[in-house]
């Protein structure tokens, strides 16, 4: 009996043993990535230029296994709330364009009280290092304009009607600074905020009745892809032949220039914006690596005119440009 009972005993831990062996290891539960919130000033499901935006980020955190919570608004006091509601969420990273920094200031601050690190995108280069952010990442929009003005001084042109489409975006105003600066003509500030991107066929008709009513404007600033598309419309309706360029790449824009109906683009490459925030945050994250050594990173401006425009559309076409 005493021997029957070893050998049962022999038999299941053999059994066991071969068990250990053979039954296949569990896969390991993968742990899971940084969460980070993007809180933008404009909608990226009705804008194009904050699409591709919002599709660098993607993209960036699909390589990184970041899980991403995006938005925006063009109502800063909706924006400031997203910034908040990320907060509350406690997420591992915020990132904020500051078009209108006074809205924002109290929710990034808070942000950065509350830990979670920050980076300022597109807008804000100016007031990201009071507020606490990591770094920028865009371009300097004066001195995209001021590119802008020697542009329109080599195209021979005298006054350049600047069109500013949005309400206290600082970086609009910027861009006509720029522009002020090295243009040895006259510029005019134009505002059609009211319409804007969010009434095109409102945009077009102001634009053009002030054409007509000012026959010594030869040429307009745009200051947006949408904008750009309006005033090229504008101008086709009031008859005239004013030079047209614009701020930022849209594949319409693209196309207009190849068309010769517009001189130039400026390209900050908002793709970039998009997605190096997510990788700089993941590596703070990670690795506690920070980017720019004090100065914000640029992504333009660079410019798109002619000789570039086919190769630059292939890749707007695909979204990253």
């Amino acid at each position: 009996m005493m021997r029957s009972k070893v050998f049962s005993i022999l038999v299941v831990a053999v059994l066991l043993s071969l068990v250990a062996v053979w039954a296949p290891t569990p896969a390991p539960v993968a742990a899971a990535g940084p969460v980070f919130g993007m809180a933008v000033h404009a909608n990226p499901a009705e804008d194009a230029f904050w699409a591709v935006v919002e599709k660098g980020a993607k993209d960036a955190a699909a390589a990184l296994g970041v899980e991403l919570k995006s938005g925006g608004s063009g109502d800063p006091v909706e924006q400031s709330q997203l910034v908040e509601n990320y907060i509350a969420a406690k997420v591992d990273g915020i990132i904020v364009s500051l078009a209108n920094p006074d809205a924002l200031r109290d929710a990034v601050k808070k942000a950065v009280d509350a830990g979670i690190p920050v980076i300022t995108i597109n807008s804000g280069v100016d007031v990201y290092k009071e507020l606490g952010a990591l770094t920028h990442i865009g371009q300097t929009e004066f001195v995209a304009g001021q590119g802008a003005g020697e542009k329109f001084n080599a195209a021979g042109a005298k006054k350049v009607l600047c069109v500013i489409h949005e309400e206290a975006n600082i970086g609009l105003e910027q861009r006509c600074d720029g522009l002020k600066d090295t243009f040895k003509g006259e510029v005019e500030r134009f505002n059609v905020a009211t319409t804007g991107v969010r009434d095109v066929a409102g945009t077009v008709s102001a634009i053009q009745n002030k054409l007509i009513a000012d026959s010594s404007i030869d040429a307009v600033m745009s200051l947006n892809p949408v904008i750009a598309m309006a005033a090229r419309d504008a101008i086709k309706a009031a008859g005239g032949k004013q030079m047209l360029a614009t701020f930022d790449l849209s594949p319409d824009v693209l196309a207009a220039i190849e068309a010769d109906e517009m001189l130039f683009a400026i390209d900050q490459q908002q793709y970039l914006q998009g997605y190096l925030p997510v990788v700089f945050l993941y590596l703070y994250k990670t690795n506690l690596n920070t980017v720019g050594g004090g100065l914000p990173v640029l992504t333009g401006p660079g410019f798109v005119d002619k000789s570039n425009a086919a190769q630059v559309k292939d890749l707007a076409a695909k979204g990253t440009r």
